[in-house]
């Protein structure tokens, strides 16, 4: 289990990237910030990408881009591994690196492009888009860490969203949101569009059953799914496609107890220990 969890925190083959140069570099998010132990845990990281990918496929646009112009359907692993890495890249990297891996996904999203079903043009790049990709992003994230590590107070969880506001206005996320209140705003303006589809569903059954973690383990990848459903909030969690989905009874316990263990395991040299000694090196020096 301890190894499944390292590599939830690694970077996906052909990425290799040392979070501990250049020495003294800081990141787009400080040490001190609160994403800085959010995006620590793999257990809530992993429930969180989840839930965000949830409230992505919600929104028909967004769902048409990444269901359309992704290898998700196709290699899941790998697609996952590359989002987290990027989302790694903008708590821990370098800025330099951070601004670098932004830059040339911008790029790809200048390409992603057409229509929905019902018609409608989309553009990966559009702000309205880019807004509600990034704050389900920091929702899912921040959201799985508050239900299943440890609570965050209020002023934590507007914390996450103000400090994810740099990576945001890189990507061309103008208005997203900088608060708690802010999101459930996006969220309450949002609603009335968000819908259920087959893509929802299959995004479900692939997240059960794809090769994630080893195959002893693949019960745990199913509860962690589970987990994801359960805090996605209303109206998402009630789509046909996610309606009995969620946590069992005495489930939510031993999430808690999985994703707290995880914060307490040696998970060795991952990107916030690499970062950490980047940044002590910063202040040898100064």
């Amino acid at each position: 289990m301890l190894k499944a969890l390292r590599e939830l925190l690694q970077p996906p083959p052909g990425m290799a990237f040392d979070f501990s140069q250049p020495a003294g570099e800081p990141a787009l998010a400080s040490p001190d910030s609160v994403a800085w132990r959010v995006f620590a845990n793999p257990v809530s990281l992993f429930i969180g990408g989840v839930a965000a990918v949830l409230l992505e496929l919600a929104e028909p646009s967004v769902r048409s881009g990444v269901w359309n112009h992704s290898s998700f359907a196709r290699d899941p692993l790998t697609r996952l591994r590359r989002t987290g890495f990027a989302a790694l890249m903008t708590v821990y990297g370098p800025r330099s690196a951070a601004q670098q891996l932004i830059a040339r996904v911008v790029r790809m999203h200048e390409h992603v492009r057409g229509t929905t079903p019902d018609g409608t043009a989309y553009h990966a790049n559009d702000p309205r888009l880019l807004d509600w990709v990034q704050a389900t992003a920091v929702f899912g994230f921040a959201e799985a860490y508050h239900a299943y590590v440890q609570h965050l107070s209020p002023f934590e969880k507007d914390a996450v969203f103000a400090e994810g506001e740099p990576a945001a206005q890189l990507y061309g996320a103008t208005g997203v949101p900088r608060t708690w209140a802010g999101w459930e705003a996006l969220l309450g303006a949002t609603a009335p569009a968000l819908e259920g589809s087959n893509i929802l569903a299959d995004f479900l059954r692939i997240m059960r059953e794809a090769p994630i973690l080893p195959a002893p383990l693949r019960p745990l990848q199913r509860l962690l799914v589970r987990a994801a459903v359960e805090i996605a909030p209303e109206p998402v969690r009630s789509l046909p496609q996610l309606q009995g989905q969620g946590l069992r009874f005495g489930e939510a316990r031993l999430v808690r107890g999985l994703a707290r263990s995880a914060a307490l395991l040696p998970l060795g040299d991952t990107p916030q220990v690499q970062a950490a000694r980047r940044l002590a090196r910063r202040n040898a020096n100064t």
